[in-house]
Formats: structure tokens, sequence, C-alpha cells
């Protein structure tokens, strides 16, 4: 029988590559989306069906994390096999900025879809987006018997997502499963974030457009891995026989200032002559190295990363300049990456 999944958050990173591998496996996909005077579906490009096509297997709903009783409402009526709870406001310098509202999204949120699926009182498998953000201050390797030390608001509510989740599973029997996911990058990722923000102006300084590159602290260490295989592992966590919790990472980890050098190489420039320090970018408290140990993913699951960070850099990068040429062409390109 075909399956059906939920996906919150469906018009991000994530989210898109999500929907993209469920409707190549024969889903029929809904994404929940916020209604908005702009549209921000342009990820979905590729994947959009209109309402009145025939036999549509990817439906876009208009709900919120939240708005609790609507979550009820949808999943009554839509019943899926499968949800992903990938909605959040996951910019973790930004949380320091909107600390109540990353708390009530990204936090309280996850605690509202887990009592809507309980409420509904449908059988469905459910998987929560956690982060290595919650690890924070500890000292890496990262797995996940690691206690958790949160250094953002963003962090705290993922957090309290996380907990929210085992504490469904251990108390409703709902199978439900946390990934926590490390650094995961695309052309895709959003342009405020530090390695799409890096490859962009790389883009911009090849062709002239732009000189300087504005950045906080570079010497941040993080575990950086190519975000389309890690929805794959997504997938995989909700297939399993047995709900469980399992770190998503590839083990191999970079600074920022390493990133930087790999990105300018690509297109034949050196980062020392572009990048400037700005202090407006820090964060008061700091998180300074993030590497997992996916070992339980690769036994359980049979995933393991092929794209590690140096070659994640130069993808980015190369379309990056492609769209880039593209726009000062007047055309469209599609990131198929």
């Amino acid at each position: 029988m075909t399956k059906t999944a939920l996906i919150t958050g469906v018009t991000g990173q994530d989210g898109s590559y999500l929907a993209e591998l469920l409707l190549s496996k024969g889903y029929i996909v809904h994404g929940l989306i916020r209604r908005s005077s702009s549209f921000n579906t342009e990820r979905l490009d590729r994947i959009y069906q209109g309402p009145h096509e025939p036999d549509r297997q990817f439906v876009l709903h208009h709900a919120d994390l939240s708005d609790g009783a609507a979550l009820v409402n949808l999943l009554r009526d839509l019943r899926p096999d499968e949800v992903y709870n990938l909605g959040a406001q996951s910019h973790v310098r930004v949380s320091f900025d909107t600390p109540l509202y990353t708390a009530d999204v990204t936090g309280v949120g996850s605690l509202r879809l887990l009592e809507a699926i309980r409420a509904s009182g449908i059988d469905t498998r459910i998987y929560q987006a956690s982060s290595s953000e919650m690890f924070g201050s500890t000292p890496p390797p990262q797995n996940e018997d690691t206690p958790f030390h949160p250094r953002s608001p963003y962090g705290c509510a993922k957090v309290f997502g996380y907990w929210s989740t085992v504490n469904y599973r251990e108390a409703y029997n709902l199978f439900a499963v946390n990934g926590i996911l490390f650094n995961h990058e695309s052309p895709r990722r959003g342009e405020t974030f530090v390695t799409r923000k890096i490859t962009r102006a790389v883009a911009r300084i090849k062709a002239g457009l732009q000189e300087h590159l504005y950045l906080g602290n570079i010497d941040a260490v993080r575990d950086w891995g190519y975000a389309p295989e890690y929805v794959e592992a997504m997938w995989r966590m909700l297939q399993h026989d047995e709900p469980g919790d399992y770190v998503v990472a590839t083990g191999t980890a970079a600074t920022v200032r390493q990133f930087l050098e790999v990105a300018f190489s690509v297109a034949g420039l050196d980062w020392k002559d572009h990048v400037r320090f700005d202090a407006r970018y820090e964060r008061p408290s700091e998180v300074h190295a993030l590497i997992g140990d996916a070992s339980k993913a690769e036994s359980l699951l049979g995933w393991k990363p092929k794209v590690l960070w140096e070659e994640l850099a130069r993808i980015m990068v190369e379309a990056d300049v492609a769209q880039l040429a593209a726009e000062l062409r007047g055309t469209a390109v599609r990131i198929d990456k």
C-alpha cells in the first residue's frame, strides 16, 4: 500500500530534500507551510503540484506549530503513516534575539505535535529533528550517550523537544525517534547560515559584485555533512523495527577558517584578502567544537556518509557560481544538488 507522510518545515533545506526522497519512494507527501504575504516555496518548485492536478502526490497545507488545534484536525484528516517534524526557528544566533519565539516554536511546538498525535488517536511514526547544538560545551566526540549542555536558546529548545519525544515514546508507546543531526549543508542552505554565506560571497567576489565578507568567530569547529544524505538517515530511522535516538554525522570536522580556505580556493581566491571580522556575528555564549560519532546509525540503520566537508564546500561554491551567473544572464537555474 502507498504510504503517506506529513512534513513540517517542508519549505526548508531538509524539508525539500526529504519531500523529494519520499516522492521517489512512492509516498504521498503532505507538507506544512506557514501563511505569508510572500512566497518562500522556491525550494519546492521542481516537485510542486497544483491543486487541480489529478492524482496529486505532493500537497501543501497552511498550518503552524503554534496552533495545536489545527495540528490535531489535520492529523485526524490525513492519518499519515509517518510524520517528520522539521519545523523550527533554526538559526542559532537569531535565537539569542528571539528566545521566547524560539522556545515556543522550536521547543513547545514539538510537544504540540506529539500531543496532537496522541489526541487524534492515529497510528503513526514520528521523527523529531534534534540537533548537535544540544551538546553545546560538552567536549567531542559526541554520541547518543553524551550529556547535553546547550549554549543557546535554540539548543535549550531542542533539548526540550528531545526529552518530550522520549517521554511520549515511553508514556504512550509512540513510535517516536530523535535524529541528532550535526551540521548539514547544501546549495539549498539558508543564505544567513555561515557555510552558505561564505559560498555566496565567494561567487559574488569572483564576479566582482562584492569585495569583503564579514564573519564572527572563524575558529569554531564543526562536523559538516551533506543534507541530501542526512534526510536518508531520517527516513531509515522510521523504517527500523524499534524506535530509538541516533546521532547523524560524518565524524570529520574542520574550523570555519578551513572551510573558508577551501571555498575560496575553489574559485581561485585567497580568503585572507576578503574576509573581515565583525563582532555582531559572535554569539553571547559559543559552542567551540561539535564532532559526531554516528556508529549507532551505521550499525543499526546501515547509514554512512559519503560527502565530507571539503567536497561539500566545492559542491556549494560551484552551485552558487552557476546560480549567480544565471541571475546575471536573467535566466533561472534549478538547484538539483
